[in-house]
């Protein structure tokens, strides 16, 4: 018979460990030596009837003592004038059910007291532990172990004499242990999974690999010891033979195992973590990760699709990942005006005198005519129109953008503002507006850049510059129209 009881009271003594790992920052202790002491005891009986009801203790005096039970109710019910064979079906069938009331009252006592005593206590010390427990039956699923150990404990001593009956149910009843063994540990790695996520752990590295990870490593395990325990073989036996499947063995879990692998090495380099904004054109993703598992990681386009990438792909292609922005606080502008080359030109006094009346620009003017008067000074002797300098309506338009960004309280002012020029194109000469907004909401920046543009187009004429735009059939009927004027006109 396999004796799993070693198994089941390590797993509540674990368990009693788990416990007081998140009940003691709750501040009350009492409560979490309440929940050691339900559970504790339970774990103790366990360790108890290992030892107590291992094949090699009970075989001869738990025979005896069913051999004594059956001789004794067969002479009662003899004196009562029924006659009943002490091995007969009857009373094999009588002491079937009797195991099997003796199992349900233990569920009933288990499920009713302890469980729901241990959720009351839970609830009071940590209710996020509470109930991701309760969301996933942890307490329920562990409860189903008492009542399927009392029938392994019973049910072999009710059918003893029939060997090959006692064998079907020590390997139903042993492989009911194994399963919900394995179902107990599947819910309590969600329930795990849930309580990082609360804390907010998932957010620097994604638990939910591992999670996936150990589930897989523990259904194998589950798989390989159900194997010989229908086999009535030892799980080595089972193991040595997956050497020559090995092959085949990573030819199917190719992705599991890249992976897995990919998973570590996001994890370890802090790559990517849940709510971080990636782009990877490579597989058309742009969006929020909303999960990370063992082999995809799931992302929600900003158009509401969801792609699914392979947690390998992120490691082998190249992606951008745009939260470093989203944390810094500014979120960058980067856009040119094309200025025509045929409006630029020099300015005037009165031009210069004129846009004095602009608050913002009134600094740089002061200052640039200074340097130029102090330079026109020392060329005093040669005053041509080449060795003077003037200012220009395209330098002055640069340092009104200049002016005006460091002046708008929707600019983040502790990062890089610049106007630039950029090398002439056949479109004119590109003016770089080079900034960040203080917020990186996406809708809030493309208020701020558009408003920030409008801005600067309706400005130009006032310095006398005009934007560059292509030849359009406006254009056309424009220049066809004053063509007609003016031949009217003559």
């Amino acid at each position: 018979m396999l004796n799993l009881y070693h198994i089941a009271a390590y797993t509540l003594f674990l368990n009693n460990k788990f416990l007081d790992c998140w009940i003691k920052p709750v501040q009350n202790k009492e409560m979490g030596s309440r929940i050691s002491g339900f559970l504790t005891p339970v774990a103790c009986l366990f360790l108890i009837s290992s030892h107590s009801f291992d094949s090699g203790y009970i075989l001869e005096d738990d025979i005896l003592l069913d051999h004594h039970i059956r001789t004794f109710i067969s002479e009662k019910l003899s004196a009562v004038g029924i006659n009943s064979d002490p091995y007969g079906i009857e009373l094999t069938t009588v002491f079937i059910l009797a195991s099997l009331t003796a199992a349900a009252v233990s569920y009933l006592i288990v499920h009713h007291l302890i469980v729901r005593s241990v959720n009351n206590v839970l609830q009071k010390a940590n209710k996020p532990l509470a109930e991701s427990l309760a969301k996933y039956d942890v307490l329920e699923k562990l409860s189903l172990l008492i009542p399927i150990m009392v029938l392994d404990v019973f049910i072999p001593l009710a059918v003893g004499h029939y060997d090959w009956l006692a064998a079907i149910f020590d390997r139903i009843l042993s492989i009911s242990i194994l399963v919900i063994f394995v179902w107990m540990i599947f819910a309590l790695l969600d329930a795990m999974n849930d309580i990082a996520t609360f804390k907010g752990i998932t957010k620097k590295m994604p638990i939910k690999s591992f999670v996936q990870l150990i589930k897989l490593f523990t259904f194998f395990v589950g798989v390989v010891v159900s194997m010989s325990i229908l086999a009535n073989e030892s799980p080595v036996i089972f193991l040595s033979g997956l050497g020559v499947a090995t092959g085949f063995v990573m030819l199917v879990f190719k992705d599991t195992i890249l992976g897995f692998v990919a998973g570590i090495q996001l994890s370890a380099n802090r790559m990517i973590s849940l709510n971080d904004w990636i782009q990877m054109d490579a597989y058309g993703a742009n969006g929020t990760v909303e999960e990370i598992s063992l082999t995809t990681v799931k992302v929600r386009n900003f158009d509401n699709t969801v792609s699914m990438l392979p947690a390998y792909a992120l490691v082998q292609n190249a992606f951008i990942n745009w939260q470093g922005m989203s944390d810094s606080g500014g979120r960058r502008i980067k856009r040119s005006v094309n200025v025509d080359v045929t409006s630029i030109r020099f300015l005037s006094d009165a031009e210069v005198e004129k846009l004095k009346s602009i608050r913002i620009l009134r600094q740089y003017i002061y200052e640039k005519s200074r340097d130029i008067n102090e330079y026109n000074e020392e060329m005093s002797d040669e005053p041509t129109f080449g060795n003077l300098r003037q200012m220009t309506n395209l330098g002055m338009f640069r340092a009104y953008i200049n002016a005006y960004l460091k002046a708008n309280k929707d600019i983040h002012q502790y990062m890089l503002i610049m106007v630039r020029q950029l090398e002439p194109t056949p479109e004119g000469i590109p003016l770089q507006v080079y900034a960040f907004t203080n917020n990186t909401d996406w809708a809030y920046y493309e208020g701020v850049q558009a408003d920030l543009f409008d801005h600067i187009y309706s400005i130009m004429p006032l310095f006398g510059l005009r934007p560059y735009q292509m030849f359009t059939s406006h254009d056309a009927r424009q220049i066809g129209l004053e063509q007609v004027t003016s031949k009217n006109a003559q």
